[in-house]
């Protein structure tokens, strides 16, 4: 008899369930959107119960759609958006107000004053990341500082804090388990990743009580049981991770070098450097991968903000194409981007720039300029950028990169994986399962059962769809590059 494992996939714009077989194979998948709450310009909400509930109900529908016998079903993995917030009563397990999203600038100035007093080299050497409303302290601080109530009642340790997989774990074990694992912790500004202990010293610098905080575990191991009314049964929840330490998990890369971009809305890129924690010279982020049996993995991470995303810009925003699966019929129609480069800065720019005042920009039209070629340029751009944060992560490691691994949307364009191997003049390889995200929570929970033995077992269910090899001439890669840079130059501190 088979076993199986149920995947919790909670992204940013929609909850998802899926079942894994031992080969890695889907048995079945459920997925439901929720609201994205704009209270104002730059920030975002979620409603974490509505989470919770769209979350349980997809869990629900995979079990019963499968008809899998629920003493097969061996664990529960979850993979989260990271850094997204959530307080809640200890007490009634309700959030006390909506939850603040990564991508919700509104803690901004928080982070400017903080830097203005001169702590921004302290929090990078301490967490691995740049002082930026991107993660979670600051976050707290808003929630805390906008209620003297709420903060003195999460002095009391009345109010839990939790990155998203923190609020799922509390509901499905009924509250009996207030946990994070180690890649989670690691996106708070508030954790240490050299001593693998929240930092007093940072603590106090966000004005963040201890008595919130959740304790920091494995990824792989169990931390507790599904309240029996959930599913019918108690299954173990064995599995965390937050999203693309996930994915790059589930893409097997378990090998100092390895290295994953998931192709998304935006595109992220990690690369293992096993268990040395790498300090970046290039404004990448040093975070931790996954922790098992108590050692932690390390991975250089860099974050480009606009990759798919630009495709849609082309379709609501140039209306050049009517949906986003024209763009591969449309670029077909030239051989190349005719001299034109578009930079999609729309909301500045990610590694390893970090200048949330650079703006998009077009250059090199002439009057032979057609909607194929800026939508060319545009494609191309999803892979010039990658090469930019690839190129630094080789520098900091001083390493070559001779693969890469691909999943996400725009991965299965045959026409920009190509282009991708011909930039970086490496090997790019897609798999065949391209759901690496919920793949990796998976395998990190059926791990700690025995559903798989060990990474070897589970590196050999990795399976090629596809590789691309460059094709180009070094003459032509460098002259792209050098009118790449040239283009991205010109974007940057736009608005100051």
């Amino acid at each position: 008899m088979s076993e199986f494992v149920l995947a919790l996939d909670q992204g940013t714009t929609s909850c998802r369930s899926i079942l894994f077989r031992q080969d890695g194979a889907i048995v079945a998948v459920a997925q439901q959107e929720f609201e994205q709450i704009l209270p104002q310009p730059g920030h975002v909400e979620h409603d974490a119960k509505e989470i919770w509930e769209t979350q349980l109900a997809t869990a629900q529908q995979v079990l019963s759609d499968s008809g899998v016998d629920l003493e097969n079903v061996k664990a529960i993995g979850i993979t989260n958006q990271r850094e997204t917030t959530v307080i809640w009563d200890r007490a009634t397990g309700q959030p006390v107000q909506n939850a603040i999203v990564w991508q919700s600038r509104i803690t901004s100035g928080i982070c400017k004053e903080i830097e203005r007093q001169g702590y921004a080299q302290l929090i990078q050497q301490k967490t691995g990341l740049i002082l930026d409303a991107y993660f979670s302290a600051s976050k707290i601080k808003y929630i805390l500082d906008g209620d003297p109530l709420l903060r003195q009642r999460a002095e009391a340790g009345e109010l839990c804090f939790g990155t998203i997989d923190s609020f799922l774990i509390w509901k499905l074990t009924g509250g009996r388990q207030h946990v994070t694992d180690y890649s989670n912790a690691s996106r708070t500004l508030l954790f240490n990743i050299h001593d693998l202990t929240w930092d007093d010293e940072l603590l106090e610098l966000f004005d963040v009580p201890a008595a919130m905080l959740p304790q920091v575990v494995d990824s792989s191991g169990v931390v507790g049981v599904t309240s029996v009314d959930l599913f019918g049964a108690e299954i173990p929840v064995a599995g965390i991770a937050g999203d693309q330490q996930a994915a790059t998990f589930g893409q097997a890369c378990f090998e100092v070098g390895d290295v994953k971009n998931t192709y998304g809305t935006g595109s992220f890129i990690l690369m293992n450097t096993g268990a040395q924690a790498v300090g970046s010279q290039n404004r990448l982020l040093t975070t931790i991968g996954w922790g098992i049996d108590g050692e932690v993995t390390y991975c250089l991470e860099g974050a480009v903000f606009i990759a798919g995303a630009v495709v849609q810009w082309l379709r609501d925003g140039l209306k050049i194409i009517s949906s986003s699966s024209q763009i591969e019929s449309l670029v077909s129609e030239v051989d190349d981007s005719g001299g034109v480069e578009v930079v999609p800065a729309f909301v500045g720019l990610g590694a390893p720039h970090w200048d949330p005042g650079a703006r998009g920009t077009i250059l090199g039209i002439t009057r032979g300029t057609t909607d194929a070629h800026i939508a060319r340029a545009a494609l191309d751009a999803i892979a010039l950028q990658t090469c930019d944060v690839v190129d630094a992560m080789v520098s900091d490691l001083g390493e070559p990169l001779g693969t890469l691994k691909v999943d996400g949307g725009a991965s299965v364009n045959d026409g920009l994986m190509q282009f991708q191997a011909d930039m970086l003049d490496v090997v790019v390889r897609r798999p065949v399962v391209a759901e690496t995200t919920a793949l990796g929570a998976a395998y990190l929970a059926g791990l700690a059962v025995g559903v798989w033995s060990s990474l070897e077992d589970i590196a050999s269910n990795w399976v090629l769809d596809k590789e691309f090899h460059a094709a180009c001439s070094e003459g032509v890669r460098k002259q792209r590059q050098a009118r790449w840079q040239k283009a991205v130059a010109r974007s940057l501190q736009w608005d100051d």
